[in-house]
């Protein structure tokens, strides 16, 4: 852990491209794909050491930043405008954001959409365009399920009115059945796509049982965003057809798409690195 600490705080502070040694990463040049990352990814080292963890992200030569941390106004313990300010400084930019919010209770209501108003305010300050809800407790039943529907619609209205987009992010579960019906299904056909889009896993959505492509096929409006998201590093598997992903997602018209790497081979940081030779590399990422 010392090593690991010590290696974030030299290689931080060194100007962006520079080369680092063998043993540690081998920043790449400044790609042209707009290639995102989810900082879940990293998510130690951003508790740890935020900034110097972004100035990593940035000589990598990732573009677009989703965040997985908002508490109390604040970014990563810094104010939005601190942080947009610092982010592109480093040539990064703000994408979108995972948000979990309080815990819906359909009596507060009112007093949820409030905060989701300040939440809203706060991630626009970023620049980010998207606000996702990253999961949600399993209903027992459709009717419950509506009661989110009717919940996620709202926070839509809010996002929509303060300048953002809201959507969610699946994981494996969402594709189980309530009642005969697959809950993500469910979801999208009973949430209004002017309100609430979806960002697919494509991962998960596999593990769930979904072939990823038949699944953008199956709502081609509802996924203008995804987590590129393989076993471990970026296609490190061979279990995930990304080539035939994004080519479909391309033709459905995605807008961003985010690396997340939650399990790894190496350091998180180093696993992150090779995501990003991956996707640099694929002639199929645009």
């Amino acid at each position: 852990m010392k090593n690991r600490r010590l290696f974030l705080k030299t290689t931080g502070a060194l100007a962006l491209g520079a080369m680092l040694k063998p043993s540690g990463i081998l920043a790449m040049p400044l790609a042209k794909k707009a290639i995102g990352l989810q900082l879940y990814s990293l998510r130690a080292d951003m508790r740890e050491d935020p900034q110097n963890t972004l100035r990593l992200v940035a000589s990598i030569g990732y573009k677009n930043l989703e965040t997985a941390n908002y508490n109390e106004g604040q970014i990563y313990g810094m104010e939005p405008v601190f942080f947009r300010k610092y982010i592109e400084d480093l040539g990064l930019k703000m994408r979108s954001a995972h948000v979990g919010g309080p815990r819906y209770e359909k009596s507060k209501k009112d007093e949820i959409l409030d905060w989701w108003k300040k939440a809203v305010s706060d991630h626009k300050a970023t620049g980010a365009k998207y606000i996702i809800k990253p999961s949600m407790p399993i209903p027992t039943s459709i009717s419950e399920l509506n009661e989110w529907c009717d919940y996620y619609n709202a926070i839509g209205e809010v996002a929509k009115k303060g300048g953002m987009m809201f959507g969610f992010h699946n994981h494996a579960r969402e594709f189980e059945q309530i009642e005969g019906k697959i809950m993500m299904d469910h979801m999208i056909e009973n949430t209004d796509e002017k309100l609430v889009f979806y960002e697919l896993d494509v991962y998960w959505a596999q593990k769930g049982g979904q072939d990823p492509v038949d699944y953008l096929n199956k709502y081609p409006k509802r996924f203008p965003v995804l987590h590129i998201k393989d076993e471990e590093e970026i296609g490190a598997s061979g279990e995930m057809d990304f080539k035939e992903i994004f080519e479909t997602a391309y033709k459905h018209g995605m807008k961003d798409f985010f690396v997340e790497v939650e399990r790894y081979n190496y350091e998180p940081i180093e696993s992150v690195q090779k995501s990003f030779e991956y996707l640099k590399s694929a002639s199929f990422v645009k």
